[in-house]
């Protein structure tokens, strides 16, 4: 019986994800985005982005505003925002010192290898997707106290006053997140098994007022880090989790850490590339790929042109394969990134690439190295007025996570587990796969794609970039700063320029419906690619700043969602 009402439970899970918000054809896209002086933030909420920037007018710098980013897209951006989540920040600070911070969920101390298997040895997906089991213990709390110890101005109780304030007065219901509500609703009571905040039917317009979790943001200035891990607010939180049948222990908030790791960094052309290393696969993936087009003359192939999607979906069929059996934590595994990003080794992994064939995947695995065997994140960028610059790429995995929400506290949790590998070979939510380098085990960080990303130019500042979107977020950003870099593009006609996505496996390119010449794709299948239009409504949700030659910041908000910029 318990077995039949998880499978109803997953179907409706399935149900909602087959259907994501599409594009719609009247939607306004400006050609230009919004240009300041001094300084800009862009994010999926334009409650967050106000915020961030009146904290920044305040004096306060771009770490600072994270923090208030952060908070704010937790009140008014539940589907990926939240205090049970984590992510990754990469930063660059004015006077050119880089750096990043992993914020990532871990694996609870009594988690273990094979507990999303059946008795039969088989995943049962569901387990790892939806409910208690799913819920990895979160980081978001850590990371934003681990920002502002080392690199903020401003006190705590400053950043948070506007967002608590937010959370009482409320936000109001943007068309598409009340469509996102709404088909969630079922599902949020099936996991449940209670209404909660958004179990209600929504209309645009509506307002929503969080006051429990305005609750425990005034804990959090008033209590700091600890009132999370290991004081009242982690008990409530702990107590609840086991109640609803999960594993996670006091214990395992106390002894979370957030960890300042060395970016990956690499040259394409005459720009240096900053990004996020291992536990993200999104560094050495973008390296992968973009130092592999690198030897291809794509400007003169053209954007979106026949041969450029050739090239960018051979690089990324690679890369994606190298992704599935190299990349873990590296906490815990010995993760090759110097020689996956090696030219030597990626010459090699382009020698049976042609223009007149597609390569297969079930023909091409990861590469031979020496010594080893074998949508639902929000990102936002910021630049301050004192030349400081980051990119910070947050999650819950998911759409609202596991589904269950802590009504007490006012947040969703995560469902991050489902981002390791349950079982070599099977694949994830996103139907990306992995092998023993991503297997479970207690206090491991899981895999992930965020790829939050600054970028230099000529030994200065010149854009900071990231997106949502699962596995398709290294693809996104990595065609965002090719449509600048290569195509000649501002930031918004970058951000706003059809995509697609090539993960190795499924074998097929996905392409945004109704973006690209019909002969072309068909060109493209007689060359035996497989093109997929009807699944890829959106691919990423790009918000980018870009320093103009003037020295006047750009920003570039996803037309595919509420994204805004904001800035003075």
């Amino acid at each position: 019986m318990k077995k039949s009402i998880l499978l109803i439970i997953f179907s409706l899970f399935l149900a909602c994800k087959s259907a994501p918000p599409t594009i719609s054809e009247n939607i306004s896209a400006p050609e230009v985005g919004l240009i300041t002086e001094n300084a800009m933030v862009v994010s999926a909420r334009a409650e967050a982005s106000q915020i961030a920037s009146d904290i920044m007018k305040q004096g306060g710098n771009a770490f600072d505003a994270m923090v208030a980013t952060e908070m704010a897209l937790a009140v008014s951006y539940p589907f990926a925002g939240s205090l049970g989540g984590g992510g990754f920040m990469v930063y660059r600070k004015a006077n050119g010192d880089i750096g990043s911070l992993d914020f990532r969920e871990k694996a609870p101390l009594a988690a273990s290898k094979d507990m999303y298997l059946d008795e039969s040895g088989n995943a049962i997906s569901e387990k790892s997707q939806l409910g208690s089991l799913a819920i990895g213990v979160p980081g978001t709390v850590a990371g934003i106290f681990s920002v502002h110890e080392k690199l903020g101005s401003l006190p705590i109780e400053t950043i948070l006053a506007p967002v608590i304030a937010l959370a009482k007065k409320g936000y109001v219901v943007s068309e598409g997140q009340a469509k996102s509500f709404n088909s969630h609703q079922g599902l949020f009571g099936q996991v449940n098994k209670t209404s909660i905040l958004y179990t209600k039917s929504f209309k645009t317009g509506d307002t929503v007022k969080n006051l429990a979790l305005a609750k425990t943001l005034q804990k959090l200035a008033d209590n700091g880090r600890s009132e999370y891990y290991g004081g009242k607010t982690g008990e409530i939180l702990v107590d609840f989790i086991q109640d609803n049948g999960g594993i996670i222990t006091l214990e395992d908030l106390k002894s979370y850490e957030t960890v300042w790791r060395k970016p990956i960094t690499f040259n394409y052309k005459n720009l240096r590339v900053i990004s996020m290393a291992p536990p993200s696969s999104g560094g050495v993936a973008l390296a992968q790929i973009l130092k592999t087009v690198e030897k291809f003359p794509l400007q003169e192939f053209g954007h979106n042109s026949l041969k450029t999607i050739q090239v960018i979906t051979e690089a990324e069929r690679r890369a994606y394969a190298d992704r599935s059996y190299y990349l873990g934590d590296p906490d815990f595994y010995d993760v090759p990134v110097e020689k996956l990003t090696s030219d030597s080794y990626l010459d090699v992994r382009m020698e049976n690439f042609s223009f007149d064939r597609a390569t297969p995947s079930n023909s091409l695995k990861h590469g031979a190295i020496p010594g080893y065997e074998s949508l639902e994140t929000t990102h936002y960028s910021i630049v301050d007025q004192f030349g400081n610059a980051i990119a910070v790429t947050s999650t819950l995995n998911g759409a609202y996570g596991s589904k269950l929400y802590v009504e007490e506290l006012g947040f969703f949790l995560n469902n991050e587990m489902d981002d390791f590998s349950a079982k070599p070979g099977v694949p994830n939510m996103f139907g990306l796969i992995g092998a023993e380098a991503n297997s479970i085990a207690p206090e491991k960080r899981m895999l992930s794609s965020m790829t939050p990303t600054i970028v230099e130019k000529d030994g200065k500042f010149w854009m900071s970039v990231g997106t949502p979107g699962g596995a398709t977020i290294i693809t996104s950003v990595l065609q965002t700063i090719l449509n600048v870099s290569e195509f000649g593009m501002n930031m918004q006609e970058a951000v706003n320029a059809p995509r697609f996505h090539h993960q190795w496996l499924p074998d097929e390119i996905r392409f945004e419906p109704n973006s690209f010449d019909k002969e072309m794709l068909q060109t493209l299948e007689e060359k035996g690619y497989n093109i997929n239009e009807k699944d890829s409504p959106i691919l990423g949700k790009v918000d980018a700043i870009l320093k103009l030659p003037n020295g006047n910041l750009e920003g570039g908000a996803d037309r595919r969602g509420d994204d805004t910029a904001i800035g003075f």
